[in-house]
């Protein structure tokens, strides 16, 4: 591949001799050793405040690649329960209950839409955790070698607002879910802060105590549900008939799905840059994958059948007219009493799963979008996020539905076309080889990319993309007759015109890497 442009003079075989483990609590993150040369390069570790943070275990780096002596955590496991615990929760049930209630499709086919396009958009994400442990690079960092230096910057514009989407709706979510178990004595607006501050505690600390906070998420939730089921699944068992479903409903439908889980992608191997390199691709692939879809597929479901059966049960369409989703499964366990009340406070917590990863990735994605933050230490992002967050998501609370459909068709579309471009670069490009990576120039803008082939082809996969939306503001030509292909198109269009572009640019600028 020397003759490609792509350089590897400095490039490391990630798959060499083995590196043991140097210590039987894998999720420490760097030795003594590793903190010096970590300090040496950032400033502001002179800071007393930051040393003892360093003390107390919080994780304070940003964007900086991980060498491969430090990734030795061989707890491969640990990336299910990340993806299971961030997406079962109430924000996962909500998105299944848009089927029925925003575009009109039964039981039937609303789980069908469900089962599909999850199956089908949890491959990205689940793919490019592979990529973590051989080359140690943070996602969007990663993206540099296709993208450039300053073309992932406005990428990271995207990247930046969907983190800020997923936790308002989180944080909106919980916020009427509390309101609901003190029958309105605790504001929407009170609620949400309690949410903000109790997902900013977590994800402050980073990767060593949002793993462990992961691993354990998913059980109170799961003991929720169940009782849920347990007290008001009689509801469930004859659902109204429906009306014939569309293919416009199904397809937009879909295309919110798709906007639900393929968004993790830009994040992906932010959580396993730490794995130990001899990791078996398989074997984390599959972890990745079943964490999303076990956890997004049954609480989905559960979402639809619900909110199909809503109009049926008085109590149920009470709870969900004053508090939302939140009233209403507050009405599902009001019959255990106090005991309700307390599950009902557990599932509004159960966004925390989910913000605490997103309001970790902010930090990186900043430090991507405005490079010369990346000495400043991870945790900070956190805090800013929370400042932005804050007021939006209080404005924003009494439109919740408006809010999450239009969201999760907007953002779909951005990453299916980021997934075809870093994907297309590393299998059509590299081949399929991490030795093709130059590590040495991640922070080297003359030495990456110039981004034009990456930018032009997500610019040009408009021209299809565009006339293909269907969404409340905007329904395309194309749309009108078939429904939302927006994601479809800007997946295969993004690949199929980044190949010759990126060839022009590697005759042209052959230099990059």
């Amino acid at each position: 591949m020397t003759n490609t442009g792509i350089c590897m003079s400095n490039s490391k075989e990630t798959h060499g001799e083995f590196v043991p483990v140097l210590d039987a609590d894998t999720e420490k993150l760097a030795s003594t050793d590793a903190l010096e040369v970590y300090r040496e390069d950032h400033a502001f570790f002179s800071n007393k405040w930051s040393t003892r943070l360093l003390k107390w275990g919080v994780e304070e780096r940003g964007i900086t690649p991980v060498a491969e002596h430090e990734r030795t955590d061989t707890q491969f496991f640990k990336i299910f329960f990340i993806f299971l615990s961030a997406n079962f929760n109430i924000l996962s049930f909500s998105a299944g209950t848009l089927g029925p209630v925003i575009f009109g499709l039964g039981l039937r086919d609303s789980c069908l839409v469900i089962l599909f396009f999850n199956l089908l958009c949890s491959i990205p994400p689940a793919y490019l955790t592979t990529w973590g442990p051989q080359l140690g690079l943070r996602q969007m960092c990663q993206a540099r070698y296709s993208f450039g230096y300053y073309g992932i910057i406005p990428i990271c514009i995207f990247d930046l607002a969907s983190f800020c989407g997923f936790c308002i709706l989180n944080f909106i979510l919980g916020g009427q879910t509390l309101s609901s178990v003190s029958n309105g004595s605790l504001s929407w607006s009170v609620g949400i802060v309690v949410i903000a501050v109790v997902s900013l505690l977590i994800s402050f600390c980073g990767y060593r105590v949002l793993n462990w906070y992961e691993r354990l998420a998913w059980i109170p939730v799961l003991v929720v549900y169940v009782v849920a089921l347990g007290v008001g699944g009689k509801h469930l068992i004859n659902p109204p008939p429906a009306i014939p479903a569309t293919a416009n409903s199904i397809l937009t439908f879909a295309s919110t799905i798709a906007g639900f889980v393929v968004t993790y992608s830009p994040i992906s191997s932010d959580y396993t840059i730490y794995y130990h390199p001899k990791v078996s691709s398989w074997k984390l692939f599959w972890y990745a994958y079943l964490g999303l879809n076990v956890a997004i597929i049954p609480v989905q479901c559960l979402g639809a059948a619900v909110a199909v059966s809503v109009t049926n049960v008085p109590e149920w369409n009470t709870g969900y007219e004053s508090d939302g989703v939140g009233g209403m499964i507050e009405a599902m366990l009001h019959p255990v009493g106090g005991f309700g009340k307390f599950l009902t406070v557990l599932l509004a917590l159960s966004v925390v799963a989910n913000v605490a990863p997103s309001l970790y990735s902010f930090g990186l994605g900043f430090q991507i979008f405005l490079p010369f933050t990346a000495k400043v230490p991870r945790y900070v992002f956190s805090l800013l996020a929370i400042a932005i967050m804050l007021p939006l998501s209080i404005v924003g609370s009494h439109k919740f539905y408006d809010t999450l459909t239009n969201f999760l068709g907007i953002i779909g579309y951005w990453c299916s076309a980021f997934v075809g471009v870093i994907v297309t670069e590393h299998l059509r490009f590299r081949e399929g080889t991490f030795a093709s990576y130059d590590l040495s120039c991640w922070n080297k803008p003359g030495q990456l990319p110039t981004g034009i082939a990456a930018l032009g082809a997500c610019s040009l996969s408009c021209g299809l993309l565009i006339p293909s939306i269907d969404q409340v503001w905007f329904v395309g030509p194309i749309a009108k007759h078939t429904g939302d292909l927006g994601f479809e198109f800007a997946f295969l269009v993004t690949a199929l015109f980044y190949i010759p572009l990126r060839a022009l640019e590697l005759r042209y600028f052959g230099k990059t890497r």
